[in-house]
């Protein structure tokens, strides 16, 4: 008795825990952490996890300089990583007509004209987000399921219009466009591009793959004409609405999918004056000849701003028919998609990537690119055989020929996937590739992560909103607008879709170290939940909300204010 009160009187005069700069409490903290999955509460000091545990733990650290946050009991998880987006296009579209939600083709055109009513002459009208396929009705005419240019342009005969396809894969233009970009019934196909035409010959205005280079050229120099001050605040614009739509979502870290050396050394100088609210990880895309080790920088800005991959391109998209196949489209017998990109040139990039440090991240959604990627990988794996655990990536990876799923693992090829394109693109799956082809190959997580192989997450937005939320639902439940379940069995568990929102993207990055689950000494990236995710019924996980979004321990995102 008198030793358990001595024990009580020494463990009083303690020196107290150093005073954390936040504590969140009373909570349900998943942290993925092995040692300890669940805790009540987290203390924060200087940007960082300092502990975890209880809530009686976690008092030590609480002193009165110390910021408290009571989770009442709601979900806190480390912060979702955004694993393959387009960071600055999520701006642009918020600037410009938002297309994913019209119905059919009639609507497109009436906000055009709308547009157009409104815009200066000459004047350039961008939208993003349309898909035919998900219209209610097709175009009437229409050319391989596509509409024709003519309403399209009387609805805007002053002002070119370019609208690009959800995928980003394709734009459809009006007539004053492809007036601006020279091309004619003339103008042939260029390398890895397609210019749609009738049966007459004409252009409709659908421009493929490489194809739409030649009107965003011609945009391009129109719009160069603009001051310094206008095309300067445009790109701050679409920054600062790509940051503030992320953290609202949650998102503490953006994988960005290709970004040219302009825009990098933009990010650069955000980061570097501390007005980057979230984190960025950013692949260059740009010419080999331009590919520089300069560019590669690791954890600038206070841990916000990492370059250290490259980005490249085999194919296209299914829905405009450009994925490259190995066998033709169901739907479309004369043809096996598109290969954008020449191969030996890909080579070459290969080549600068493992000289250089850098990740290769490679665009394939078909199974013919996915093929050709993974030859090339192996290759260049073998011809240095010095180099370790490289994590190149496949961007995609949608649809896989059964005999490469275990490839994946056996090479260490990270398969950066999005599983809300599976329940976005499932209709029109099946009628592309046929039932085995879909069945064998099409989104097909479980297959390749029992392979070994490192399956991530993400939205690639803006082809689809760029909330986590919609995503881990499609992940967990494959489930379609209609009802249907698209092929089941390789559905996520609610663990797995977590972590290929979290660690496994941290991983795909060499960031497990410092992100991806909330242990002592990582960052204190962390997304607070209005509901458990991981335990309501399915239907429930699209109703929840973020109520905070915090970032180095500083909320950059407080969901409170909305009155939820």
């Amino acid at each position: 008795m008198r030793l358990a009160l001595l024990l009580a009187v020494l463990a009083s005069l303690a020196p107290l825990s150093p005073a954390a700069d936040l504590v969140l409490r009373n909570g349900k903290i998943v942290t993925l952490d092995p040692a300890a999955p669940q805790v009540q509460a987290v203390a924060i000091t200087a940007g960082k996890v300092v502990a975890a545990g209880s809530d009686a733990q976690m008092a030590r650290h609480i002193q009165p300089a110390t910021k408290v946050i009571d989770l009442a009991g709601r979900l806190a998880i480390p912060g979702f990583i955004e694993g393959h987006g387009h960071f600055t296009g999520i701006g642009q579209m918020k600037m410009n007509l938002n297309l994913r939600e019209v119905k059919n083709w009639d609507q497109i055109v009436a906000m055009v004209g709308a547009a157009a009513r409104e815009a200066k002459p000459g004047e350039w009208i961008i939208g993003r987000g349309w898909h035919q396929e998900k219209w209610e009705t097709k175009p009437s005419p229409n050319v391989k399921g596509f509409p024709v240019n003519t309403s399209l342009s009387a609805a805007s005969p002053r002002n070119p219009v370019l609208l690009t396809h959800a995928s980003g894969h394709a734009v459809f233009v009006n007539e004053a466009a492809l007036k601006a970009a020279g091309i004619t019934r003339n103008t042939p196909d260029p390398a890895g591009g397609e210019i749609m035409k009738d049966t007459a010959g004409n252009p409709i205005g659908l421009l493929n793959e490489r194809a739409q280079e030649l009107v965003r050229d011609a945009m391009s120099q129109d719009r160069a004409r603009r001051t310094t001050a206008e095309r300067e605040a445009e790109a701050e614009r679409q920054i600062d609405l790509a940051a503030e739509e992320c953290v609202t979502k949650g998102i503490t870290s953006f994988q960005d999918a290709g970004s040219p050396p302009e825009v990098i050394e933009r990010l650069k100088q955000r980061a570097s004056a501390g007005k980057l609210p979230l984190r960025l990880w950013v692949m260059l895309r740009t010419a080999n000849a331009q590919i520089s080790p300069k560019y590669r920088m690791i954890g600038y800005g206070d841990d916000h701003l990492t370059v250290r991959a490259i980005k490249r391109q085999i194919d296209g998209a299914l829905g405009s028919r450009g994925a490259w196949l190995l066998a033709p489209y169901s739907d479309l017998p004369t043809s096996s998609g598109i290969n954008t990109e020449e191969l030996s040139d890909i080579e070459g990039t290969a080549k600068i990537a493992i000289d250089n440090g850098f990740q290769l991240c490679v665009h394939a959604i078909g199974d013919r690119g996915n093929r050709e990627i993974l030859n090339l990988y192996e290759r260049t794996f073998q011809a240095h055989p010095e180099k370790k655990d490289l994590r190149w990536r496949i961007e995609h990876a949608q649809h896989i020929d059964k005999a490469d799923i275990p490839r994946f693992g056996k090479l260490g090829v990270i398969a950066a996937m999005q599983a809300v394109h599976c329940t976005s693109d499932a209709p029109m799956v099946v009628p592309r590739l046929g039932v085995k082809r879909a069945e064998e190959g099409a989104y097909v997580w479980q297959s390749l992560m029992k392979s070994g192989a490192h399956v991530t997450n993400g939205t690639d937005a803006p082809v689809e909103d760029v909330s986590p939320l919609e995503c881990y639902y499609a992940a967990v439940t494959r489930r379609l607008k209609n009802g249907q379940t698209f092929y089941p069995a390789q559905r996520m568990s609610r663990e797995e879709a977590l972590k290929s929102y979290t660690w496994n993207n941290a991983y795909a990055a060499f960031e497990e170290k410092l992100k991806g689950s909330l242990e002592t000494g990582k960052l204190a990236d962390i997304t607070v939940l209005s509901k458990d995710i991981m335990t309501i019924p399915e239907d429930e996980i699209l109703a929840t909300d973020v109520i905070y979004t915090i970032v180095g321990g500083k909320v950059v995102f407080d969901g409170t204010a909305r009155g939820r």
